[in-house]
């Protein structure tokens, strides 16, 4: 009983620290907008803005072989033979990747199983 005593007696001596103790607790720690979430947030939020830069970028990509190929007919016929190894008759193609490549290749395979 002595130490529920000793509690009651530190919490009333003490009401205005245990209460900012237990404010900071929340507000840093424990709360949904408490400072470590916040921060969570704020990475996780570079790395979305990193990502939509990368999509803006293929997007570009995209889009500028999308406009070659409607104006030049040709054009066409060259990214199928680049892209889709297509080839025409009676035409030999030899294919040569980097290492990388194939390693990339390889895991794209592997997570598709």
């Amino acid at each position: 009983m002595s130490r529920l005593n000793f509690v009651f007696l530190f919490i009333r001596r003490h009401k205005y620290m245990v209460v900012i103790f237990f404010i900071i607790l929340i507000v840093g720690f424990i709360d949904d907008n408490s400072f470590m979430h916040r921060f969570a947030r704020r990475s996780k939020m570079g790395q979305l803005r990193s990502e939509i830069e990368a999509y803006k970028a293929q997007y570009e990509t995209a889009d500028r072989q999308l406009r070659e190929m409607e104006e030049n007919p040709k054009s066409v016929e060259k990214m199928a033979r680049e892209r889709y190894f297509m080839k025409r008759p009676g035409e030999d193609v030899f294919v040569i990747r980097d290492a990388e490549d194939d390693a990339s290749d390889e895991l794209t395979t592997d997570s598709a199983i």
